[in-house]
């Protein structure tokens, strides 16, 4: 059934396209290169979960030496929900992004991914090796999410995994009653401040296009996108002793939805990866987007 939301305020120099996955969910997908023009490597961005291109602005540049290829989530942005509600975790999204390198002709490209797309990128490495050159994470773990949320509380893995699920799922419950609120909530320059200084984001770059980011996150029904991280808690940690690609992870050190300590763990577990930790939060392409960006230039030229 077609999603309730609907893309907003579309991003400069960002092309959207139809694209089916292999179970006939239609997808939007999107690309910072419609006119095939950029000068510089492709690279597929695993997103994360219900997330669009205003979380990139240093990729919406013109100039930014990257062309992206990506897609909005199922039931977000634009993409249909699949007529099989249950069809919608981990496996699902990498089936997902298959069929969007096929519709582009991409046979094999770095990944890049953030938040619960690092789950997305890493499962698909593991599934899918030939299809992969590189791993670069932001924010994100390879599986097993939900464990390392609430990082800077110290609680143990089993803890914080109680509580973050259980939290999800009440708010799955009271998601119909919380949408009307939330889609119209009035959130420009100001709220992005206020949301900028609550220890859950930390000062962003710029506050118009953060402000952006969540006006489109925020159409997305509350339920549905609770109904989709209920699913991606379900992903267990992907074995990383057969990859054979380059690996970068950048972390914040004060991200409570996706632990640095997990991911400087996954770092040492993966022949060559490097692991860089910035002193900010979930968001930190939006944060210190140009840093985020030199990183990825820097390992773009390592897989090249």
């Amino acid at each position: 059934m077609p999603t309730s939301a609907a893309r907003l305020a579309p991003a400069p120099s960002i092309s959207y396209r139809d694209v089916l996955s292999d179970d006939g969910t239609r997808l939007t997908a999107w690309t910072n290169d419609p006119d095939g023009v950029v000068d510089g490597p492709t690279v597929v961005l695993c997103n994360g979960l219900g997330t669009g291109p205003w979380c990139w602005p240093a990729l919406l540049r013109p100039d930014c030496g990257v062309r992206v290829v990506s897609w909005n989530h199922r039931g977000t942005g634009g993409s249909d929900r699949p007529e099989d509600p249950a069809h919608c975790g981990i496996e699902a999204f990498v089936e997902d992004a298959l069929s969007v390198m096929d519709h582009f002709g991409i046979d094999q490209a770095p990944l890049m991914g953030w938040s619960m797309g690092v789950n997305t990128m890493f499962e698909l490495a593991f599934r899918h090796p030939e299809r992969v050159t590189g791993l670069f994470a932001v924010a994100g773990v390879p599986g097993d999410t939900f464990a390392t949320m609430l990082a800077p509380l110290r609680l143990p893995r089993p803890v914080a995994r109680a509580l973050t699920v259980n939290t999800a799922r009440v708010l799955e419950l009271a998601g119909r009653a919380l949408t009307p609120i939330s889609s119209r909530l009035p959130v420009g320059p100001r709220g992005v401040a206020v949301l900028s200084h609550s220890g859950f984001m930390l000062p962003v770059a710029d506050a118009e296009v953060t402000a952006n980011a969540v006006r489109e996150f925020l159409m997305t029904p509350i339920e549905w996108y609770m109904h989709l991280a209920l699913a991606t808690s379900e992903h267990a940690r992907v074995s990383l002793s057969r990859l054979r690609v380059p690996a970068a992870f950048v972390a914040g050190r004060w991200d409570v939805l996706a632990g640095s300590r997990d991911m400087a763990s996954a770092a040492r577990r993966i022949d060559g990866a490097t692991y860089v930790e910035l002193d900010g939060s979930h968001f930190l392409q939006l944060e210190q987007p140009e840093t985020v960006h030199e990183l990825l230039l820097e390992f773009l030229e390592r897989v090249g």
